[in-house]
C-alpha cells in the first residue's frame, strides 16, 4: 500500500446467497481527501462499509484499512477511525455526557480533555442543552449530532461516514462541512457514503458511483462532468443512467404531468 493510501479495495466481493451485495469493486481513499460512495439505496454502500469495519467477512478480494486487514486487525483499526452510521448506533439509555465519558475511556483519552472537547462540539452543534438528557429522548437529528461527536472525539485518522447528514438542520450541516475540512487539513481522510448527488458534488474530492454491488463510474467531479459532456448529458442524468434510475424517473415525471394536467385541465 502506498503511504498516502488510507483505504485500498481491490476486487472486493460479498454475497448473501444469490444476492451479490458487493460484486468486485475496487477503489482507494487517500490522505487529505473525501472519497464519496454514491449510489441508490441497496446499491452496496453499507455492506462495503461493514467490510471495511471488519463487521463482515469478504468472500473474495483484497482489503486494507490504514495498512491493516480488517478481518485480522479489527480492534487496532478501530482505534484510528471514527464511524457514523445512517441510523444512530449509540447507547440510548445513556446521556451524551455518559456516552462521551465511555468513549474517552475506551480510547484512552485524558478525561478532562475529552470532556472539554465534547462540550465544545455540543455547543458548536447547538446541542448543549441535551448534555445530561437521555439519548433515547432526543430527536433523530440530535442523536446524529451525538454520534458525530462520539466519532470525532479522539481525533481519528480516518472517518467512515454512512449518510452522516441525515436529520441534520442546515446550520449543523454547514458546521459538519467545516469539521471535515479541518480533519483533512490535519492529514486525515474521509469515506463518505450518500445516495444524494448534490451532496457528493459539494463535499467529495472523488466519487465512486456504485450500483448493484459494482462501481459503474469513478473520478473527480471534473472528470465525471467531462465524461457526461462527451455524451451530451448532465452529470445528474449520467448518474441516473449509470444507476439505471433514468427510466423510472421519466415514468414518474410522465405520471406527475398527467395527474397535474388532469387536475388543472
Amino acid at each position: 500500500m502506498m503511504n498516502n493510501e488510507m483505504i485500498s479495495v481491490k476486487n472486493l466481493k460479498k454475497f448473501f446467497g444469490e444476492v451479490k451485495a458487493v460484486n468486485g469493486i475496487s477503489f482507494n481513499v487517500n490522505k487529505g481527501e473525501i472519497f464519496g460512495l454514491l449510489g441508490p439505496n441497496g446499491a452496496g454502500k453499507t455492506t462495503t462499509i461493514k467490510l471495511l469495519l471488519g463487521l463482515l467477512e469478504s468472500d473474495e478480494g483484497e482489503l486494507e484499512v490504514l495498512g491493516m486487514d480488517p478481518e485480522r486487525d479489527e480492534i487496532q483499526i478501530k482505534t484510528h477511525i471514527g464511524y457514523v452510521s445512517e441510523e444512530p448506533l449509540i447507547f440510548k439509555s445513556l446521556t451524551p455526557k455518559d456516552l462521551f465519558n465511555f468513549v474517552a475511556s475506551i480510547r484512552g483519552m485524558d478525561p478532562e480533555e475529552a470532556t472539554e472537547r465534547a462540550q465544545q462540539f455540543m455547543e458548536i452543534l447547538g446541542a448543549s442543552e441535551y448534555y445530561n438528557q437521555l439519548i433515547a429522548t432526543l430527536s433523530h437529528g440530535n442523536k446524529q449530532k451525538i454520534q458525530i461527536i462520539a466519532a470525532i472525539l479522539h481525533e481519528p485518522d480516518l472517518l467512515i461516514l454512512d449518510e452522516p447528514l441525515s436529520g441534520l438542520d442546515a446550520k449543523s450541516v454547514k458546521v459538519m462541512k467545516e469539521i471535515l475540512d479541518l480533519h483533512l487539513e490535519k492529514g486525515g481522510a474521509v469515506l463518505f457514503s450518500t445516495h444524494i448527488m448534490e451532496i457528493a458534488e459539494e463535499l467529495c474530492d472523488r466519487i465512486g458511483i456504485i450500483n448493484k454491488g459494482k462501481i459503474v463510474g469513478i473520478g473527480t467531479i471534473e472528470q465525471l462532468n467531462e465524461q457526461s459532456h462527451k455524451i451530451g448529458a448532465r452529470l445528474e442524468d449520467v448518474f441516473l443512467r449509470l444507476t439505471e434510475e433514468d427510466a423510472s424517473v421519466e415514468e414518474i415525471v410522465k405520471k406527475l404531468r398527467k395527474s397535474f394536467i388532469n387536475k388543472n385541465g
